[in-house]
This record gives C-alpha cells, structure tokens and sequence, in this order.
C-alpha cells in the first residue's frame, strides 16, 4: 500500500452517519473515500426528528446557518391518550435554548447539508463490498466489481445489517435484534399541529411533527402484528378512538400507500464497537429505538469524535480504542433511558397515563441534561 492511501480513511456508507465521517474527517483535513452501495440516494427515512445534541454537532460541522434554511423547527413536545388529553408537555426550546433548538428535516435535506461544499471525487456510489480485509499496515476492502481499495483506517457506517461488522467481527457479532416489526413512516398534509405530538393507545403510538411547505412527517408503531406486520390497513381499528385529525392523517395515508413506507425497529447492542484499524459508527455500533430520536444525533457525535482522535493522532493503532472508551458512557446512557421509558410504553394504557404526567418531564430532563455537553468537550477530554 502506498503512503497516499496509509494517510486515507475508508468509509463504507454513504448514508447520514458515512456522509457526517466524511464531512467531519474533511474538516480535519484527513483525505477519505466513501463507498456506498447504492447507486442513488435512499429516501425510505422520509423525515428526521434532530434533538439539541443532534443540532449541536451539525454546528461543528460548520452547518448551523445552513441548518436554519431546512425543515421546521421543534419548539415543543407533547405527550397525549388516545382520546387527545395531554399528559404532560415539554417546552424544548427553553430546554435548549435558541441556538440548540431542535428541529425536523427532510431526509434528503439533511443528506443534501453534510454534503454541502465537498467535492464529489471522494463519494463512490454504486459500490457494494464483499469482504473486509485486514492487513500490517492498514485495511483493504474488495468490492463486488472485483477491484478492491486500500486505507490506513476504516470506518464502518453502513447501518444496522453492517457487512464491515460481520466481516470483522465473524461470529461473535450479534445480528440486529427486532424491537417492532409493526412500524411505520410517511410524509402527510399538516392537520393543524405546531408541536411534537405523540398520542399513546393501549394497542398502538402515532406521533406527527411538522416539518415544512404545510408537511407532517410522520411514524406509527403497533406492538401486536403476527403475520399483517407488513400492512397499516389492517391495524385501522386500533385507532378508531384516537383523535379525528389522527385518524383523518391515517385515511389520507392508507389512500396513497406509495407514500407508506414499512420501516421495523431494530437494535444493536454489541459487546466492541472496534478491532485494530476498523470502527463502527452510528446505527452499524449501537442502533437503538427511536425513543429519544439519538440514531442520527449518536452518529453526528460519533463522527466529530473519531475525526477529532485521527487528526489528533499519528499512529492510527490505538484511535479505535480511545473512540470506543469516549463514546461508550454516552450511548449506555441513551440505551438505558431508551429501556426505562420503554417499560413505561409496555404498561396498561391505565397505569401509564397515572404515572408519565409525574415521571415524563423528569425522564425527558434525565435523558436530555448530559447531551447538552458538546462532544467536542468530550473528545478533547
């Protein structure tokens, strides 16, 4: 391997968490080259909830005034029955604060913005590795073509089905688990709302939240599916008490089932996130449900992190390591507000709307308060 491609990082991924690797590594100065398998953009994700921590890295990507030309932003968060009463609200701006306020986008917006500026010579789409090679003094991946590409680092930010993870780890790498395989997303004419709004029932969770151009994006999960998993039509009846701009959103969706997009929960939870020269990233380490809307905002962070420990570092050797120790305390603590919160959803509808008016702005508050430190902070200890 030439001294060109030791100095180089590979990204496989070119979806939110590759794009923000490359974005962050550029800004630093470190050459890379970003494989995708797709040869065009997926927008299956339709629209993306970014929390303050989500917005936060975005602006250390040199993007917060581009950030403030897209999407909507999300000034307040409400938790409500099925029948419309408020349980408990969340005045996320004064959370915050301006500069962090979150906000919803577009999918392909946001992909659009972590590209902004960048030459396109280092994107490769179209490009689906087969096998991932480790070598003395760097990492090579081959390539369905049949050509293969050389890197001193690589970085896996290829999603939950991660092939840089089951190339590297074999075996002993856990598979995706499923959390719900009744979940879905679609994009919607907004019904009148101006908050994140998130109706509850005993057999099912529909949340919307404005976006932009008079759009709702929307996500409904039912825990019950057997073998309709697949089919929204089906699970009708479990909002029928629900309110009539819930239901009159769902009519208007099942109408247009091209806009409805099938998306299960999955989680990864595994035990080494990196192994010599190769790191996961995002969903491909530590996909988690979105309770919390952290998928994005971890990847963002994980991207500012590792681009930090590379440019800081000569020998890239122990850079995986030192990722994983930064980053580790920061996702437990996500994945266990996601588990706590979690096992409130599971409960008797009853028990549940008793208890989330006391304990909600409390969990929201718990989760929330450690990832207004900027990760930046964390990186340079």
């Amino acid at each position: 391997m030439d001294d060109s491609a030791a100095g180089r990082v590979l990204i496989a991924g070119g979806g939110i968490a590759g794009l923000a690797m490359r974005r962050a590594l550029q800004r630093q100065g470190i050459p890379s080259l970003t494989l995708e398998r797709r040869p065009t953009p997926a927008d299956a994700g339709l629209a993306i909830n970014l929390p303050g921590n989500a917005v936060q890295a975005l602006g250390q990507f040199g993007l917060s005034e581009a950030l403030r030309n897209i999407g909507s932003p999300v000034r307040r968060r409400e938790y409500r029955t099925e029948s419309g009463r408020l349980l408990f609200g969340i005045d996320e701006a004064a959370f915050w604060r301006e500069e962090a306020c979150p906000r919803c986008v577009r999918r392909a917006d946001l992909l659009r913005l972590l590209t902004l500026d960048l030459p396109p010579t280092d994107l490769r789409p179209g490009c689906e590795i087969s096998a991932v090679r480790q070598m003395p003094r760097g990492v090579a991946v081959e390539l369905q073509d049949g050509t293969a590409e050389t890197g001193g680092f690589l970085v896996g930010a290829d999603g939950v089905h991660s092939r840089v993870r089951s190339d590297t780890f074999g075996a002993s790498a856990l598979g995706a688990a499923m959390l719900a395989p009744a979940s879905w997303r679609f994009m919607a004419p907004n019904p009148g709302l101006d908050a994140w709004t998130l109706w509850a029932g005993s057999n099912g969770l529909f949340l919307l939240i404005p976006v932009d151009h008079g759009e709702v994006y929307g996500w409904v999960s039912v825990p019950e599916a057997g073998e309709r998993a697949r089919d929204l039509a089906g699970f009708r009846t479990v909002f029928a008490s629900f309110p009539r701009l819930v239901r009159d959103t769902l009519d208007a969706v099942l109408a247009q089932p091209g806009a409805l997009y099938h998306s299960p929960l999955e989680e990864v939870r595994i035990p080494s996130w990196t192994r010599n020269l190769v790191a996961l990233v995002g969903d491909a380490a530590h996909a988690t449900a979105p309770v919390w809307a952290q998928g994005a905002a971890l990847a963002l962070e994980d991207a500012v992190v590792l681009a930090t420990l590379l440019a800081e570092r000569m020998d890239w050797d122990m850079v995986g390591l030192e990722y994983e120790a930064l980053r580790r305390p920061r996702v437990a603590h996500v994945q266990a507000m996601t588990d706590r919160l979690s096992r409130t959803a599971r409960m008797p509808a009853w028990a549940r709307n008793l208890l989330l008016p006391l304990v909600g702005p409390r969990s929201y508050r718990a989760t929330y308060s450690p990832l207004r430190t900027p990760v930046s902070a964390l990186a340079s200890g």
